[in-house]
């Protein structure tokens, strides 16, 4: 859960990353052909690896290549750390195929309550 955050809090991309950054989602990911890649540990992790702790959509007022969402992630192994993709027609298809293998997905709101 990302801890005491408002809805304020997680308005935009920009100070959403943030907070979870302040929150220690502090490791940076991304979809490669053999899994989800920890940039800065150079390890990959598989779908079973991960757990999604919340998800958020962002949508650009006129542009629609300006559509985003940011995935809060934990491993296996304990490190946390955020995924960035666009989603509609701009999306990275390796981040939609791992993510569509990942079994722990959970949705929360701002106060903590799972909606799945």
């Amino acid at each position: 859960m990302i801890k005491n955050a408002t809805t304020e809090d997680m308005k935009t991309l920009t100070l959403c990353l943030n907070k979870l950054v302040l929150d220690g989602y502090t490791e940076d990911f991304k979809a490669s052909d053999k899994g989800l890649l920890s940039v800065q540990h150079e390890k990959t992790y598989k779908p079973h690896q991960i757990h999604v702790i919340n998800f958020y959509r962002f949508e650009g007022a006129s542009d629609p290549g300006d559509n985003s969402i940011l995935y809060a992630i934990e491993t296996s192994d304990g490190v946390k750390g955020t995924l960035v993709d666009a989603y509609g027609p701009y999306a990275d298809l390796k981040v939609n195929k791992f993510m569509n293998e990942v079994d722990d997905i959970s949705k929360k709101d701002v106060s903590g309550d799972t909606d799945r």
